[in-house]
């Protein structure tokens, strides 16, 4: 066999017959050849593309949809609001809308994963306004830079994805998710947090009667929005009844509470404010041509190679974050059955990218927890609450990315602006206070502080030492604690670096815990088939299928 066939040896871990000692030069040589990730992705997901389409002939698709919508849209306009106000106005509610309506109408067509959301994130927003704050003393043309940056990200991109590199994503386990997972959710409280807090100011005036009234508005509607959303795990009424309740809960909370501030009395003198809202399928910044969305600028050379470190960064960022969010939506958990497709994903993701510079729009990537949120809501469950199988398929990304796209036309943009803001932080508040309590570190945390003999006896906890679980869960909190440090401070950029490093840690594990202890505390995220691609064996050839 050819040495630069796809079958050629490579290192497999836990293969010991598979790691004959070659020289460098020789295993150079048998690495595997460009592009050959991609190929088996491609491979193993077109026989599915059809059964894509057909498999969302399924009742789960319709709340999927609507739950993704709402979940995508409201979290982008906060996000939007903030880049508005840290760009001076570069960055508006068009700009974040075309690059969600962009990622799901991309990914729900053409990726190999369409269960992975992808959008406009919280750590992406951050990147653009901090590169702004950092360039605007150069006088570099904005716009122009962003181009660059988005540019090179993508020949990043494309070269990891070429080159096999994605494969290095196979060292990912749960350790360095739930960190991250935990990570978003606690942004996410913190963003209603600070949505609340602008409440209190109208017109350069204090407003404490809307300030309180807001935050009424918002905890009434997490409180009740999140019960909603636990009804599928409690006794009441039957099962068909709690799921229904459990997949509108937050479409029919954001209707409700944003109907609620016109129930007359009091609240008629209460001053909500509302989301902001800009012309139709236009751009936000006046200094753009309004005519056309292309904001390619002309720089000066200097400033084109200055855009490549900012390039690294935004691919690190996105390598990680984007993958994970795929991994997430993924786990071993929701019992999926169709191939995933890490290689072929993240090159798509670099020409998405592309395109965001050439438009000049946010790039958009995964979400967390949209991801996931969006798998669970495909989930079939039994009436014990335990997952049957999932509706694998494309329509709701696809459908929720052109519901996006639509809502920039001027009347669903009017019925935009009429949320309160206050709605708009009990959402993050739904989303956020969800993803904690599905979190693996906050399970283990109430797992530690319960007392003894009343600790469920079918937790696997139960197996570890607890000195043990207390040096992981010590070890996952310090990591939470740099993520959230760091994007809090301006060094943000530094951000991909701190996620790096968590991964890097949990290569030390086989030295402190023994395999029975991380067969329970860090398993692999997805299941053997999710990751073939990614393992040494797969990118050879299928010789040595399971």
């Amino acid at each position: 066999m050819s040495k630069t066939d796809f079958s050629s040896d490579l290192d497999v871990p836990g293969e010991e017959e598979y790691k004959p000692r070659y020289r460098w030069s020789e295993r150079l040589a048998r690495f595997p050849k460009p592009l050959a990730g991609i190929v088996l992705d491609v491979k193993d997901r077109l026989p599915t593309y059809v059964s894509d389409w057909t498999d969302a002939w399924d009742y789960r698709v319709i709340p999927s949809v609507v739950e993704t919508y709402f979940n995508n849209l409201l979290p982008a306009i906060a996000f939007a609001q903030d880049m508005f106000d840290r760009t001076d106005q570069s960055y508006g509610v068009n700009e974040v809308l075309l690059a969600s309506a962009l990622g799901g109408i991309v990914f729900g067509l053409f990726s190999g994963q369409p269960l992975c959301i992808v959008g406009v994130t919280g750590p992406i927003s951050i990147f653009n306004y901090t590169v702004y704050d950092l360039i605007k003393p150069l006088n570099i043309d904005f716009f122009g830079f962003m181009f660059w940056i988005c540019i090179w990200a993508m020949a990043l991109h494309l070269a990891l994805s070429m080159s096999n590199t994605v494969c290095w994503l196979r060292y990912v386990t749960n350790f360095p998710c739930d960190i991250f997972g935990l990570f978003i959710n606690v942004v996410y409280v913190q963003k209603g947090i600070q949505i609340l807090t602008r409440q209190f100011k109208y017109e350069g005036s204090i407003d404490l009667t809307a300030g309180y009234a807001s935050i009424v508005v918002a905890l009434l509607m997490a409180v009740f929005g999140l019960g909603f959303k636990l009804a599928v795990r409690t006794p009441f009424f039957n099962h068909k009844l709690r799921t229904f309740i459990a997949d509108y809960s937050t479409a029919l909370s954001v209707v409700f509470w944003s109907a609620f501030i016109h129930f007359g009395g009091y609240l008629e003198d209460v001053h909500f404010q509302k989301l902001p809202i800009t012309k139709s399928f236009h751009p936000t910044a006046d200094t753009r041509d309004r005519s056309t969305w292309l904001a390619y600028v002309k720089i000066p050379v200097k400033d084109v190679f200055l855009a490549l470190p900012f390039g690294i960064v935004l691919t690190i960022l996105f390598y990680f974050d984007h993958n994970v969010s795929s991994l997430m939506a993924q786990r071993s958990e929701y019992k999926l059955t169709k191939a995933s497709t890490f290689h072929f994903d993240f090159a798509l993701l670099g020409l998405t990218t592309a395109v965001s510079g050439v438009l000049g729009i946010p790039a958009p990537n995964g979400l967390i927890p949209q991801a996931p949120l969006h798998t669970e809501t495909l989930l079939v469950r039994d009436e014990k609450g335990q997952v049957v199988r999932c509706v694998e398929q494309r329509f709701t990304n696809t459908v929720q990315g052109l519901m996006i796209l639509g809502t920039m036309a001027r009347p669903l943009l009017v019925c935009l602006g009429q949320i309160p803001q206050a709605v708009l932080s009990g959402l993050f508040f739904m989303m956020g206070l969800y993803g904690l309590l599905n979190n693996a570190i906050v399970g283990r945390i109430f797992f530690v502080i319960t007392e003894k003999s009343k600790r469920d006896l079918g937790n696997d906890l139960n197996a570890v030492p607890i000195k043990k679980l207390l040096i992981f869960l010590a070890l996952s909190l310090v990591g939470f604690a740099a993520e959230f440090a760091i994007l809090n401070t301006r060094g943000a950029l530094g951000f991909p670096v701190v996620l790096l490093s968590t991964v890097i840690v949990s290569f030390f594990f086989p030295k402190w815990f023994s395999p029975a202890e991380l067969s329970t505390l860090d398993a692999k995220v997805g299941e053997e088939f999710t990751l073939k691609n990614l393992m040494s064996s797969s990118l050879m050839g299928r010789d040595r299928q399971r």
